[in-house]
């Protein structure tokens, strides 16, 4: 579905933040959360769910599906094909996430590939074969922050987002995964808010049995439940990704401290010349300013950071953002 151009004012925002934090929250579990009537709420929110500002999705959580190797690639290219370029990898159902970035000749993707011969084909094959790609550097995601499996663009309160936070509890065990979880997670990638009797009809069980292994697969961390959203609509307007070099024994620290700040909203220990990938996104220059001198600054045993600013973004959360390659 095409998304439309529109804006959000304070309770759209409201609304869309609670969202983000908690994607299957019923109507009347936000309402109570906004403190606003649950009429308002369906009124305002399902216009939004409709055109496509809001939309809620499922991503897996790499940590508990072994078969899944996570990577991130900076690749550099020609500035006339980075569109086509950055089209193309969107287009491509095993990557989360690709934006532009700083200069117009880079891009960034975070990818969930389907085991060491998906990787090989996209490093030695792939990436060698596409025109105009002139060289890439890829890292190995050894550990995704789950705190950021919760994100609300910093626009709650605390208490409204601790209320809503479904970060809080330690991961139960992982269960033993059935096809009906594949299934499951496929479904929910495509609209994050189907109700259990369609997704029960769709997948031929029961409703009961639905709810019981989503809720499983979520308290065990399996599936991240999200709700996607153009941050601009937010009032967010400087997004940026860091790469940062810690100290070996520093990194678990600083990625856990950072991943828990309400401006980032992706924190990632991968390989290669810095030990942590974080992505943040700020009001304006002066708000991302702050987090790098207050925030990061403040920490010790950074060693090194590169921020290199997004430009634009293609797709977020495995959810393709045509409005932004249409333009």
């Amino acid at each position: 579905m095409r998304q439309s151009i529109r804006t959000l004012d304070e309770t759209d925002r409201r609304i869309a933040a609670v969202l983000m934090a908690a994607p299957r929250a019923s109507w009347r579990t936000v309402a109570e959360v906004l403190d606003l009537s649950e009429r308002t709420i369906v009124r305002r929110a399902a216009p939004l769910l409709h055109d496509g500002t809001l939309r809620p999705t499922a991503v897996r959580n790499p940590a508990r599906f072994p078969r899944i190797i996570p990577m991130a690639l900076r690749i550099r290219c020609r500035p006339s094909r980075i569109k086509a370029i950055a089209a193309g990898l969107a287009r491509r159902p095993d990557t989360i996430w690709v934006d532009v970035l700083g200069g117009g000749n880079e891009i960034s993707s975070v990818l969930f590939l389907d085991g060491p011969e998906a990787r090989n084909s996209l490093l030695l094959r792939d990436l060698p074969a596409t025109a105009d790609v002139l060289s890439w550097e890829a890292y190995d995601l050894l550990k995704v922050f789950p705190a950021g499996f919760t994100w609300s663009a910093g626009l709650l309160p605390a208490e409204q987002f601790d209320a809503m936070a479904s970060h809080a509890h330690t991961p139960t065990d992982a269960p033993e995964i059935q096809p009906l979880d594949e299934a499951l997670i496929d479904r929910l990638a495509l609209d994050g808010r189907v109700g259990y009797s369609e997704l029960a009809t769709a997948l031929g069980t029961s409703a009961s049995t639905v709810r019981r292994r989503l809720d499983t697969l979520v308290s065990a961390h399996m599936v991240r439940l999200a709700c996607e959203v153009d941050l601009s609509l937010l009032g967010i307007v400087s997004e940026a990704l860091l790469w940062i070099a810690t100290g070996p024994g520093s990194t678990e620290l600083i990625g856990s401290t950072l991943s828990r700040h309400p401006q980032v909203r992706f924190t990632a220990a991968t390989t290669g010349a810095t030990n942590l990938l974080v992505a943040v996104a700020a009001e304006d220059l002066n708000g991302l300013y702050a987090l790098l001198t207050e925030t990061v600054g403040a920490l010790d045993d950074v060693r090194a950071m590169e921020v290199t600013p997004i430009l634009s973004s293609v797709k977020r959360t495995g959810r393709i953002r045509t409005s932004d390659q249409d333009r």
